[in-house]
């Protein structure tokens, strides 16, 4: 049996775990040929790279199971067509809609995506409100974390379920934008882009003591 490199195998262990659906130790140890033990090594890997999920998995008979699934941010290593018809749709929208209509459909879109998530506590802590929006931005695809700064907060998105959309209509940006602004129950700025290069796109959110305070 040919070895694979270290980051191939762990490539094979996606590709098995998105054919299985939901797969155990035992049946991609199975599937891929390899050992229980390095199965257990790049899982722990994926798992720190926020790529695979594990649950247990109780049985009428025996100890419960670990069962591992792709992660969010794994779907993106796989090929799909939903960005395809997206940005189909979005050219036919531009083609048939002056640019300022386009806009304010885009910016609606946003707004009834935030308001999906109902009115937000904006009297409550900042502290309790990013809790909140890290949960939204969760089930919006967005994995999200917070560091603080001298000058306040900032907003870290870690992945972006709308790059390859955005490329071409980065106004699909306003999305995510909207939403936590509406959660925060404040402007906040974006101070990078993946779409201008940068590793993440980030926000900064400044302070206020009236909010802030327990």
């Amino acid at each position: 049996m040919v070895k694979l490199p270290m980051r191939d195998t762990r490539m094979a262990v996606l590709e098995s775990i998105q054919r299985q659906g939901a797969a155990t130790v035992a049946s991609l140890a199975a599937e891929l040929g390899i050992s229980p033990i390095s199965v257990r090594h790049h899982l722990t890997a994926l798992q720190a790279e926020g790529m695979v999920q594990v649950e247990l998995q109780r049985q009428s008979v025996g100890r419960p199971r670990h069962v591992y699934r792709l992660s969010e941010a794994a779907q993106g290593y796989f090929p799909n067509s939903y960005h395809v018809l997206a940005e189909r749709l979005l050219d036919e929208l531009k083609a048939s809609m002056p640019a300022d209509q386009v806009a304010a459909l885009i910016e609606r879109m946003a707004a009834n995506t935030a308001a999906r998530y109902g009115t937000q506590d904006v009297g409550g802590t900042l502290e309790a409100r990013l809790h909140k929006l890290i949960e939204i931005l969760g089930e919006e695809g967005f994995r999200a974390a917070v560091r603080r700064v001298d000058a306040g907060t900032v907003l870290a998105e870690l992945n972006c379920p709308y790059v390859y959309v955005g490329q071409r209509h980065p106004e699909v940006c306003r999305i995510d934008h909207t939403i936590i602004q509406s959660v925060l129950g404040r402007d906040v700025e974006r101070t990078s882009c993946v779409l201008n290069g940068d590793k993440s796109c980030t926000f900064s959110v400044a302070d206020d003591p009236a909010l802030t305070a327990g």
